[in-house]
C-alpha cells in the first residue's frame, strides 16, 4: 500500500467535512449516529483501493430477505419506525445525488464513487467502517446490492439507468411515499385471518402467510396501467386444474377478431372453440369476421399446455373478473418490468401455492394436483375452507425492522411522477394490439 502524503490527508478530511452538509452525518439506524462523519473520518486508511476483500459484502442483499409479511401486526409499526428514520435524514439535508461519466460498478475508480459512498452510507447500506475513497471494491458492490434488493432491482451491483434514478429520488420524496404507505398499511391493520394470501400490485410479487410468517413468496405479473389490477379483499373459494379460458368481450373485439381476418387458422391453432347461447359448437367457417360487430358466441379454449392460464386458475370472489392463474409464458417473470396484463395476476409457481391452498381439502396432495394436471381434465376443485386473499397497492413498507423497501408507483397513486422510474409510465401498447396477459400467441 502507498504512502500518503500530508496533502493527500488533508485533501481526504477537507473533502469529508465539507461533504457533511449533504446530510452525511444522518443515517437510518442507531448505530449510523450524529458521529458518522468523525468515525468515518477516524476509519483505518485503506488507501485507494481495499484490498481487505470482504467476502460477505456480495452478500449482504441477503440480509433484505425476511419471512415477515407486508401486512400484519409489525406492518405499522415498522413503518413508523422507517419514517422517523428517513425525517432524520430529511432534517440533516437529504442525501447528494450520484452521477459519473462512466457507469459505476466493481472494479472501477472514479471520483463519482466517493459520493456513491456518501449516499449509501446515509440510507445504512453501507458501513461507515468502509472509508471514502475512488474505488468501487467489494464494500460498495455489496452495499449496491442491497440498496437494489430494497428496491426490487436485479442485483447484480452495476449503477446502471435504474438504480441510479432510485438513489437519486430526493430523500423528502421517499419521506412522503413512506407516510402515504402508512395510511394505507393502517386501513389493514386489523385482523386478516390465521392464513391468507396478499397480492402486491405495486411489489408485483404475492405472499402465502400463515401463523404471522410468510410460508410462500411469489414473483407475480400484474395488470398495466391502462388496465390495472384492482385493490380488494376478497375470499378464496376455489382452485381450478386444466381450466377453460373464456375470452372477454374486449378481447374478442380488440384482438381475437381481426387475427381471424389476417389467419382464419388462427382459433384452430390454439383449441379455441366458438359456443353459442344453446352451448352447442358452432364452426368458424360459418362467421363472417368482416362484420361490423364481433360475432355473439363464446370463445373458450381447451384446456393443455398452450392454454392461456396454462395448469390452473384460483378463483376469489370480486366484481372484476379478475383471478391468479398459471401462464405458459414463463419467461415473463424474469423481466423486470412485470406490469403488463389486462387486470389478472400470473404466478410463477402456481402449483406451491395451490398446494398450500388445498391443504385443508381432503384428498388433494401434491401428488394427486400433479396427476390430474398430467391428464388434461377440467378439474374445479372447491376448498373447504376459503382463504381471505388481500390485493394491495403498498410502493414502500418495512417488513423487517429498518429495512425500509421501495417499489416503483406504477399506477401514479403516490403523488410524485419520479417515482414510477421503470415502469415506462404514459407509454401504452398500440390500440388493438394482442393482449400477452389472456390471448394466445
Amino acid at each position: 500500500m502507498s504512502r500518503k502524503t500530508g496533502f493527500d490527508v488533508f485533501s481526504r478530511r477537507a473533502f469529508l467535512r465539507s461533504a457533511a452538509t449533504f446530510g452525511a452525518a444522518a443515517l437510518a439506524a442507531p448505530a449510523f449516529a450524529q458521529s458518522a462523519m468523525d468515525d468515518i473520518l477516524d476509519a483505518s486508511r485503506r488507501g485507494n483501493w481495499d484490498d481487505q476483500f470482504d467476502a460477505k459484502a456480495s452478500r449482504s442483499a441477503d440480509a433484505v430477505a425476511s419471512n415477515n409479511p407486508i401486512l400484519g401486526p409489525g406492518a405499522v409499526p415498522n413503518i413508523q419506525q422507517a419514517i422517523a428514520d428517513y425525517q432524520q435524514i430529511v432534517s440533516a439535508g437529504g442525501w447528494p445525488e450520484v452521477s459519473s461519466a462512466q457507469k459505476l460498478q466493481i472494479g472501477v475508480v472514479d471520483p463519482g464513487v466517493q459520493t456513491l459512498r456518501q449516499r449509501l452510507m446515509i440510507s445504512g447500506d453501507l458501513s461507515r467502517e468502509a472509508g471514502i475513497s475512488n474505488a468501487f471494491d467489494s464494500y460498495v458492490d455489496g452495499a449496491v446490492k442491497r440498496f437494489q434488493a430494497r428496491h426490487g432491482l436485479p442485483q447484480d451491483g452495476v449503477l446502471g439507468e435504474f438504480s441510479l434514478k432510485a438513489m437519486n429520488v430526493p430523500a423528502t420524496t421517499r419521506l412522503n411515499q413512506l407516510n402515504t404507505n402508512l395510511v394505507r398499511l393502517q386501513t389493514m391493520s386489523g385482523d386478516l385471518g390465521q392464513r391468507y394470501v396478499m397480492v402486491n400490485i405495486p411489489a408485483a410479487s404475492v405472499e402465502a402467510v400463515e401463523d404471522g410468517r410468510v410460508v410462500l413468496r411469489h414473483v407475480a405479473v400484474v395488470g398495466r396501467s391502462s388496465r390495472p389490477t384492482h385493490i380488494l379483499n376478497s375470499k378464496i373459494y376455489d382452485v381450478t386444474l386444466n381450466p377453460y379460458w373464456t375470452a372477454p368481450r374486449s378481447i374478442v373485439e380488440k384482438d381475437i377478431v381481426p387475427l381471424m381476418r389476417k389467419d382464419p387458422t388462427y382459433l384452430k391453432r390454439n383449441n379455441i372453440r366458438l359456443i353459442d347461447g344453446s352451448g352447442r359448437e358452432v364452426a368458424p367457417e360459418t362467421v363472417d369476421w368482416f362484420a361490423d360487430k364481433a360475432p355473439n358466441l363464446m370463445f373458450r379454449q381447451d384446456p393443455g399446455k398452450i392454454n392461456a392460464m396454462a395448469s390452473t386458475k384460483i378463483n376469489f370472489h370480486n366484481t372484476n373478473n379478475e383471478y391468479m392463474h398459471d401462464t405458459p409464458q414463463q419467461g415473463l417473470f424474469n423481466k423486470l418490468m412485470r406490469f403488463e396484463s389486462s387486470g389478472c395476476v400470473r404466478v410463477q409457481n402456481v402449483r406451491d401455492l395451490i398446494t398450500w391452498l388445498l391443504r385443508d381439502t381432503p384428498g388433494w396432495s401434491r401428488q394427486q394436483i400433479e396427476k390430474v394436471i398430467n391428464d388434461r381434465v377440467n378439474t374445479p376443485i372447491k376448498l373447504a375452507v376459503e382463504v381471505p386473499v388481500y390485493f394491495v397497492y403498498i410502493s414502500a413498507w418495512s417488513a423487517r425492522d429498518r429495512v425500509v423497501q421501495f417499489r416503483d408507483d406504477i399506477y401514479q397513486m403516490d403523488g410524485a411522477t419520479e417515482l414510477a422510474l421503470q415502469t415506462g409510465y404514459g407509454m401504452e401498447k398500440p390500440a388493438g394490439s394482442p393482449d400477452d396477459d389472456l390471448l394466445p400467441q
